[in-house]
């Protein structure tokens, strides 16, 4: 029990020095929106919970945060949030895994109706994804959401309700090619907002031609600083353009720094490649804002 807590103090002194160096660079947060941040409660460990990343996000002076879980709507959890921690804009959404019935147009249309309409974001499976599963060697249940090079009839049913309601849809942990079918189905029933998730990350994988193509078709590109790759995601971002990228964090596992403290190191690293402070707030705030419908 000494020996991990050990480990834990050891991992926090370590980020704490990161980030000192971070602040160095003086990239400021105020206006930031993290769409991809996980918190307690949850059914994994989290490193904190979402009552108390809001207040240190607003104490940080970003502008919000879109609190993810893979096994169950976060809308519920978005409206308490913002009760108890007003002046920042706190949003949910829902993983469609197995948890929550898979590609699941009901379980999205219930969230929707969630008291204070916070929950705004439908990822497409990630965990039990099909994609996520076979990356992973596993041999349990999945999700699928394309047989034969066709997106399947209730995936375009959650695109449909998506539609309806003008929320932003997520590729999930699908394929590139899976990615690039959703996309494609989503501009053909008209969906305003659609963002590829973590697009570099495994197990994602896009290529630089998949991303342009994606991008082509109106979605933005997530890219995480969780498993970051400075010089590759730097390489992506100068061929397709920062006008097209998502900078968020992927944050909430219990050895990594807090939310805020990632996006400052990321910022960093970002710098460090070239990036302006100008190209990062595009990144972190302006693209955010406008995949969740926000002036």
């Amino acid at each position: 029990m000494q020996s991990m807590l050990n480990s834990m103090l050891a991992s926090k002194l370590i980020w704490s020095a990161l980030f000192a160096i971070g602040l160095t660079i003086g990239q400021s947060l105020e206006g930031v929106i993290d769409i991809h941040a996980h918190s307690g409660p949850d059914s994994t460990p989290r490193s904190i919970d979402a009552i108390d990343l809001a207040k240190l996000a607003k104490a940080r002076g970003m502008r919000g945060l879109v609190l993810k879980n893979h096994y169950e709507s976060t809308a519920a959890l978005a409206y308490v949030v913002r009760q108890v921690v007003p002046g920042i804009e706190i949003f949910g959404g829902i993983d469609l895994n197995l948890t929550v019935g898979g590609i699941n147009p009901a379980a999205v249309e219930r969230m929707t109706m969630m008291k204070g309409g916070w929950g705004r974001v439908v990822w497409m499976p990630t965990f039990d994804a099909e994609n996520q599963v076979r990356d992973s060697k596993e041999n349990r249940p999945f999700v699928s959401v394309a047989k034969n090079g066709e997106l399947l009839p209730e995936v375009k049913a959650v695109i449909n309700v998506v539609k309806q309601h003008n929320l932003l849809l997520e590729t999930g942990h699908s394929s590139p090619e899976e990615g690039l079918m959703i996309v494609r189905e989503a501009r053909k029933q008209g969906v305003e907002h659609v963002v590829v998730t973590h697009a570099l990350t495994p197990p994602v994988r896009m290529s630089i031609a998949q991303m342009k193509e994606a991008a082509g078709m109106g979605a933005l590109i997530e890219l995480v600083y969780g498993r970051m790759n400075a010089a590759g995601y730097a390489k992506a971002i100068r061929e397709i353009g920062p006008e097209h990228f998502i900078l968020s964090s992927d944050l909430g596992q219990p050895n990594g720094p807090l939310h805020p403290d990632g996006m400052v190191l990321y910022f960093a690293a970002l710098k460090k490649e070239g990036f302006t402070d100008a190209e990062i707030d595009l990144m972190a705030k302006t693209n955010p804002a406008k995949a969740l419908g926000l002036p």
